[in-house]
Parts: C-alpha cells; structure tokens; sequence
C-alpha cells in the first residue's frame, strides 16, 4: 500500500515513516501544505495522513483540494487542536477520520487498517474469497482453513491485487503501490511474486485466483462472500 504523510513536525513525520515503512507500506512525505497539496492532488496513494496545522497551506485545504481533483483514497486527519470545530472541519472538508496528538501508534494503525478495508468494501479484517481468506489485521493468507504462508512481499501483492478485485491492475501500479525504490520499474519481479503466489495459493491449479490480462497486468478473480 502507497501512503502519503503530510506533517511539519520533523519528529512525528520521522516516526510514522519508519512505523508504517515497517508495516510494508511505500511512504512518501511532505513536510509543508504546499508540497502536500501537491502530492495530494497530482499522484494517487492508497492512504494518506494529513495535518491540519501546516505552514503555507492548511489541512483542510489539501483534502478540499485532493477531493475536488477527484481523488478518492482514504485520508486521516492529525490534529493537536482538540476543539470540536476542527474536526468537523475536516470531516466536512473530505476526510474520513481523525486523531487528536498525541497519539497511540497502535491507534493509529488501527484506524487506518479500517479506513483502507472499508475503501475496499469490507468492514471486518477478515476478507473472504470463497476457499481463500486473507486477514489484514494478522496479515495471515488460509485456503480452505490451511494457513499458506507467504513472504511480506508476497501477501502485499496478494492483498492489492484481492482489494482491487474484478480490477486489471498494471505491473507498474503494483510497483508503484506497494515496493520501495530498489525495485525497477521494468523488472519481472512482479512476475515472480505472482507466479509464486499461484504456486502456494493453488498448486492443482483448481481456484485461478489471479489471472493475467493481456497488455493490462493482473486481475484477481474469485468473488468476494
């Protein structure tokens, strides 16, 4: 997953790069409104944290712009201010939660565990795909209740591909979306990952979880129950 920290506070950007980069997720960070907007509003993320009390352009702003440029992610407001008029502001504004400083990181992860599912269009950890279930919260993978174990690398192409299912998705797009920058562009390390996601998921070749659309990617094809 792509996420995108818009804090000015040296410190806390710092600190939730590394906690969420540790939870396999691809960072990248603003550390003014005016980058923020930027980043907000011209790149697609799958998650984004944003301040409301920011040098040069606010909070508010940034979310008034990214949804009005269209863009639908997630976006979880930080705020020092612990005023009710704050959060109302940002909620009306656009964004889809909020969390007063200071914070509990596992607070945090958890909300943002629940915002991404619920972006996917499931409200419980648990996802379901007829035989397979995949659990975001524990980041374990079963087929027909047999634990599968996977790489972190793995389960991340695995967990976009079934969050976008019905979806083509491009080689690029899982690149951009879920590996850091010592991965190349052009590379066939996605073709490995799927490949040996096929292998653990479905060795007699019976559920064809993930099929390749030609000159489009990947698409994940078992139905959500």
């Amino acid at each position: 997953m792509k996420m995108l920290i818009v804090e000015d506070e040296n410190a806390i950007r710092e600190q939730l790069a590394a906690y969420f980069t540790a939870q396999q997720f691809v960072i990248e960070t603003a550390a003014d409104g005016e980058d923020g907007a930027y980043y907000a509003t011209e790149f697609d993320y799958d998650f984004a944290i944003i301040d409301i009390g920011l040098p040069k352009i606010d909070g508010i702003e940034i979310i008034r712009r990214l949804r009005a440029a269209g863009k639908k992610y997630p976006v979880l407001v930080l705020t020092a201010r612990g005023n009710w008029q704050d959060k109302v502001q940002g909620l009306e504004a656009g964004a889809d939660d909020y969390l007063v400083k200071p914070f509990h990181a596992e607070e945090l992860r958890a909300r943002t565990n629940a915002l991404i599912r619920r972006a996917g269009g499931s409200a419980t950890s648990s996802l379901r795909f007829g035989p397979l279930t995949i659990d975001t919260s524990s980041k374990r993978v079963s087929v027909n209740d047999a634990f599968i174990e996977l790489t972190s690398y793995e389960y991340n192409t695995l967990e976009y591909l079934a969050m976008h299912a019905g979806k083509p998705i491009s080689k690029t797009e899982l690149t951009e979306h879920l590996y850091h920058q010592d991965f190349e562009r052009d590379s066939n390390v996605i073709e490995v990952f799927v490949g040996r996601l096929r292998k653990k998921l479905d060795p007699k070749n019976e559920i064809k979880p993930i099929a390749t659309v030609r000159g489009q990617g990947y698409r994940f094809e078992l139905m959500a129950s």
